[in-house]
């Protein structure tokens, strides 16, 4: 029994000294993230929508790719966004960019990000953004012409922030946010605290350490199954960055994991449809490798 309870005390020590490390980049995420939905998210699509004049072409793919990152909606919500966005005759490249830098971030995951560090912080931001344009442009060289998303069924969805009452609106939104990832945090935490008390630091740097594209890979693939929760990924990167987790490979496992998070996947396998879904998985398991090495070479 005196084992067990010795394995338990240096497991909650683990576990409360990443809690007091990250708890804060948490809640100010979501006080951020909850501001900008209740307050700006209507004006950031209305943005959006206002582009549909402007003859702009390819070049809209940046400003579409910047507001897909300020939107706070999900995946789930940014679908039927983009769905009414494309009815109001939006090109298909601007919705890819769009709707691809919003799967990847948003404005409370960047707060959280900033636990990992300014460094890191500014690869996922930067990756972000250039696999947002790279999908837009790809679109816009391959299906100049043609429709790439068939948004048929999906119709806009009403808000959950119409309490008449601003404050009141604005903390139910909140206490949505601490619902959707709170238990995703801890658990993030949890499994730090497990890897830091039983994962010898030297499997994580030959596992995912150095330049080398293996580490790179391993960690685009690892990012598949792990991804849950932006917020309940960050205790872990943290961990395996300190442990010696090369910058490539997080670059990788943070274009991987959300864009193959599955509630994601089973909205977009919807509109794209089986061969150009594939075509997404194949552009996002290319780009996040790429970017992994790139990123080695780079800053290493």
């Amino acid at each position: 029994m005196e084992p067990l309870r010795r394995e338990f005390v240096y497991i909650w020590y683990y576990f409360d000294l990443q809690l007091r490390q990250i708890f804060w980049y948490w809640v100010l995420g979501m006080a951020i993230g909850s501001l900008i939905s209740v307050f700006a998210k209507d004006g950031i699509h209305d943005l959006f929508r206002r582009m549909n004049g402007r003859k702009w072409g390819v070049f809209g793919i940046v400003p579409a790719c910047l507001l897909g990152i300020a939107s706070p909606l999900c995946m789930y919500g940014t679908i039927p966004i983009a769905a009414s966005f494309s009815r109001q005759g939006t090109r298909h490249d601007w919705l890819a960019a769009f709707m691809m830098a919003s799967i990847l971030l948003n404005p409370q995951l960047i707060i959280y990000s900033a636990a990992l560090g300014p460094t890191a912080l500014a690869v996922r931001i930067v990756s972000c953004f250039l696999c947002g344009c790279a999908a837009g442009l790809l679109l816009w060289l391959f299906y100049r012409n043609r429709p790439f998303f068939d948004f048929t069924g999906f119709a806009e969805r009403e808000s959950h922030d119409t309490h008449p009452n601003l404050l009141i609106r604005y903390l139910l939104n909140f206490w949505r946010n601490v619902r959707a990832t709170g238990l995703y945090f801890l658990f993030g935490i949890l499994l730090s605290a497990l890897f830091q008390r039983y994962v010898p630091q030297d499997v994580m740097v030959n596992a995912f350490g150095g330049n080398e594209a293996w580490g790179v890979l391993m960690a685009a693939t690892v990012g598949v199954p792990l991804y849950a929760c932006g917020g309940g990924t960050i205790p872990l990167l943290r961990q395996w960055l300190w442990e010696g987790m090369s910058l490539g490979s997080a670059a990788a496992f943070m274009l991987t994991g959300p864009a193959t998070k599955i509630t994601n996947l089973g909205a977009l396998k919807i509109v794209m449809g089986v061969r150009r879904f594939l075509l997404y998985l194949a552009f996002v398991t290319a780009f996040s490798f790429v970017t992994g090495i790139v990123v080695n070479l780079l800053i290493g």
